[in-house]
């Protein structure tokens, strides 16, 4: 009887050049696939099905999946291979073999030499947000109107002519909001385009997480001490209205 082949477990491997492989931080947190490097090729191998036709899968440049059959390489529907299998290979899990090289492009506030960039991509998954930046001269008229019960739940920073404000509920005013990933504050809506980047990078420049990283949607970041947000209240924010004018 011959073997019914749609019982059989896809194997997945794939190649990448050498000089493209900073573009796998993009699948680095994918543990159970393996990598190894042979002469100026990547191989790497033990996708699932779902990972071998996910969006990071196919954003990656000069990246060749195959479908190992009988010790054979062949691209995705194809009759003939492409190549025998590679021997003689050392293998080791990809969150733990690769290193991803700093520092990061598109972010004048790092002010160092660059080779990984930064980008923020739009985002389907839902996000609940946490702080809001607003315009002080749009809410002037507002914000001493709200009962203190309503002020005394939230926290702020002046940034030049805006107000961040951080607390739950957040207070209904015009602006923009944001959601926090990682000690990251991040435009709602937004994701980074390479989902193991926000532990990188608050590893490389925020070990302490005394800061909040407040990003753009083109990539820019802003520092923002945690220490320097106070408790809310009309006082507080006359005050600071008055000391910068925008009556």
């Amino acid at each position: 009887m011959a073997e019914d082949s749609s019982d059989r477990v896809t194997e997945f491997w794939a190649e990448l050049p050498k000089a493209d492989t900073d573009f796998l931080g993009a699948i680095r947190d994918w543990s159970n696939v393996q990598i190894a490097s042979d002469d100026e090729v990547i191989w790497l191998k033990g996708f699932t099905d779902e990972q071998a036709l996910s969006a990071e899968i196919q954003q990656l440049p000069n990246f060749i999946l195959y479908e190992l059959r009988d010790g054979l390489l062949f691209k995705k529907n194809a009759l003939v291979p492409r190549k025998k299998v590679r021997t003689a290979l050392l293998w080791a899990p990809i969150d733990k073999a690769l290193r991803l090289t700093f520092p990061l492009s598109n972010n004048n506030f790092f002010g160092i030499e660059e080779k990984v960039e930064v980008r923020l991509k739009p985002s389907e998954e839902e996000q609940t947000a946490v702080a809001l930046l607003c315009s002080i001269a749009d809410i002037k008229d507002f914000i001493t109107a709200l009962p203190k019960f309503k002020l005394e739940k939230i926290d702020w920073i002046v940034i030049n002519d805006r107000a961040l404000f951080m607390g739950n509920p957040l207070l209904s005013f015009p602006g923009k909001t944001f959601w926090t990933k990682d000690g990251h504050l991040l435009p709602t809506g937004f994701d980074f385009e390479f989902k193991n980047m926000s532990s990188l990078l608050q590893r490389k420049y925020n070990a302490t997480h005394e800061q909040w990283l407040l990003w753009n949607e083109d990539g820019s970041v802003l520092y923002i001490n945690k220490e320097d947000f106070r408790k809310l209240s009309v006082s507080s924010f006359r005050l600071t209205e008055k000391s910068k004018e925008w009556m």
